[in-house]
């Protein structure tokens, strides 16, 4: 249910989503996929990685992947984030969601 508020608004602000329920379906959608902008997950995901370890992992192997990463149990800076990525804490908002995409969109 979160995920799919979460990808509803950054449908809503104009780009396309594509889903994945785990870090390693994301890492399988991205090894055929041609061309991704962002990436946005959970830090806390089921599978043998969690978010945190999945934005590492596209940072090294597609660094022009700008990463956002979110979650309710764990807390980063900024800076925790590879790629100069960003953190939001949930609950975040969904205005503060779209803004933060499309600044690292441009």
């Amino acid at each position: 249910m979160v995920r799919l508020i979460g990808a509803d608004a950054v449908a809503e602000a104009g780009y396309d989503v594509v889903e994945a329920s785990s870090a390693d379906e994301a890492l399988t959608i991205l090894q055929g996929a041609e061309e991704v902008h962002i990436l946005f997950s959970d830090i806390r995901m089921p599978g043998t990685m969690d978010g945190l370890q999945l934005a590492r992992i596209v940072h090294d192997r597609w660094p022009s992947i700008r990463i956002v990463l979110t979650s309710g149990d764990t807390f980063l800076q900024d800076r925790d984030v590879p790629d100069d990525g960003r953190f939001l804490a949930k609950p975040y908002r969904v205005d503060v969601l779209q803004r933060t995409i499309t600044e690292l969109a441009s």
